[in-house]
């Protein structure tokens, strides 16, 4: 009888020990991170407003149209100010399509015009444009798609 509830028993110690060594080697941070991440949700404090329609930018070349960039655009807003956006949508695009049309004038469309300083002035033009119309509730905009067509 010993004989049999001896191997079971050795096998019970074994995994015991085994589990009491993991739990007492694991290292600190990740115990602290996994009880960081399950217990505290980081609560929102902006939201993104798609808007509708993609804007269409024709790069003149010469005195004719070259090429056609298309943009998609998102505006990071306060929490709470989706409806804004919306109700202020046309005369923001209006703006934003100004800013576009004179960097492509100023040729930022041209060449590598995905570079990441070039995109970085077209970015900070966009967003004060639309804070000069909506105010502080406009974070930022995102350019969440951007394609050139050449003709």
């Amino acid at each position: 009888m010993i004989a049999k509830i001896l191997p079971i028993l050795l096998i019970l110690v074994g995994l015991g020990a085994g589990l009491g060594a993991g739990l007492f080697l694991r290292p600190a941070d990740e115990h602290v991170e996994a009880e960081a991440s399950t217990s505290e949700e980081v609560p929102a404090v902006s939201e993104f407003v798609k808007l509708n329609n993609q804007f269409v930018i024709p790069v003149v070349e010469k005195g004719r149209v070259a090429a056609l960039v298309i943009m998609s655009l998102n505006v990071e807003v306060t929490l709470g100010a989706t409806e804004a956006i919306f109700s202020q949508e046309p005369k923001l695009r209006d703006a934003m399509l100004q800013i576009m049309f004179d960097h492509a004038n100023a040729g930022g469309f041209k060449g590598v015009f995905t570079d990441g300083a070039n995109l970085i002035v077209l970015r900070r033009a966009l967003t004060e444009s639309a804070q000069n119309i909506m105010g502080e509730v406009v974070k930022d905009v995102l350019i969440s798609d951007l394609s050139r067509q050449d003709s």
